[in-house]
């Protein structure tokens, strides 16, 4: 049975090559079928580039999207917890303005205005990660099923269409020539031709003639990104109005006139002074000052974090900001891996500064 359909696929190789390279003339299907077969092909074109852009529109940081293809587990297309994704820019920055907010005191105006646009961008954070969970839900995993089983479906029927075409044509060609084929090998082989003809038909047609739910997908991306941008909207009009009167308070505030400090001021001794001659002998000739030790530069290679990482996975390093991580191998363009206090683990480059770089080899 091995040896027969090997048989089978040398015969169906056979005929292709006279069909390409020897001119031999196959059964032809009609202008419709292979104007089906263009719209089909351009389908399965469409359908994965879709999926690459539109992911690419929601994290538009390809250091981001390069995690979440990388780590298996998180990038389930649907019921996405919000833990599970990459942090949002707008969570970002308002984590920034959020600290240094509070660093810089309840007394600056400035300092207010930092806290009130960061929870602002919270805000948009949290509105972002709605949007990513509904386009991913009714968009992207529409496009997902589409791909790996009705395309996949028809494209299989193509493929067995293709094959069982250049088997009917090869019988037909050797019964001509006088091989021992008899008509009722013909026929079955017309039998199968026909069948996958058939269903390939069926199954371009169904796939082409479903605008309706491929407009509705749409339809909800487009409703999803202007509820997206309406609650931003919304979110700034407040925050300019909030803004704009913590500008007129800083500008109506009084300023108090500012007078600097001298030394004297701040019972600092000048060198100069007679008192200050007697009150700090300068240090014996024979005593030289203490001098302080110098830091120790690292040698092996190593990095110093810029912002604390959480990990998020199996296997990823955690730190916080300014630690200093040693450096045991680059894994990508965009992660390292690591050891820190005893644990290994990988962690994003984009989250560290390179001090002492691995071996270029």
């Amino acid at each position: 049975m091995a040896f027969a359909g090997l048989k089978k696929q040398i015969n169906k190789a056979n005929q292709y090559v006279t069909e390409k390279m020897g001119g031999a003339e196959g059964t032809k299907l009609d202008l419709d079928f292979m104007e089906m077969e263009r719209k089909t092909d351009v389908t399965v074109e469409l359908v994965e580039e879709l999926q690459a852009k539109t992911k690419e529109y929601l994290q538009p940081n390809p250091t981001a999207r390069a995690k979440m293809a990388a780590v298996k587990g998180i990038s389930k297309l649907s019921g996405q917890a919000k833990s599970n994704t990459y942090p949002q820019p707008e969570g970002i920055l308002a984590d920034c303005m959020l600290t240094y907010g509070k660093k810089l005191g309840e007394d600056s105006i400035f300092a207010s205005a930092l806290v009130e646009m960061g929870d602002s961008l919270k805000q948009m954070a949290d509105v972002k990660y709605s949007l990513d969970d509904n386009i991913k839900q009714n968009f992207l995993e529409p496009l997902h099923q589409l791909q790996t089983k009705d395309l996949k479906e028809v494209m299989h029927h193509r493929k067995k269409l293709q094959g069982r075409r250049l088997d009917f044509d090869c019988k037909k060609r050797r019964q001509a020539k006088g091989s021992q084929i008899t008509d009722d090998e013909i026929r079955s082989a017309e039998e199968k031709f026909a069948e996958s003809l058939q269903l390939a038909q069926v199954g371009m047609y169904n796939l082409l003639e479903n605008d309706v739910e491929q407009v509705s997908q749409l339809v909800t991306f487009a409703e999803g990104m202007l509820d997206y941008h309406s609650q931003c909207s919304e979110i700034l009009k407040v925050l300019v109005e909030t803004l704009n009167e913590k500008r007129e308070e800083a500008a109506a505030r009084p300023k108090s006139e500012f007078v600097p400090k001298t030394l004297a001021d701040l019972n600092i001794e000048m060198l100069g002074s007679q008192d200050g001659m007697n009150a700090s002998p300068l240090p014996s000739p024979m005593r030289s000052p203490a001098r302080t030790p110098m830091p120790t530069k690292p040698t092996q290679p190593c990095c110093t974090a810029l912002y604390d990482f959480e990990p998020e996975n199996p296997g990823e390093l955690g730190f916080k900001e300014n630690d200093v991580i040693t450096l045991i191998q680059r894994v990508d363009e965009n992660w390292f891996e690591g050891s820190l206090n005893g644990r290994n683990g990988y962690f994003p480059q984009s989250y560290v500064q390179v001090t002492v770089p691995l071996p270029s080899n």
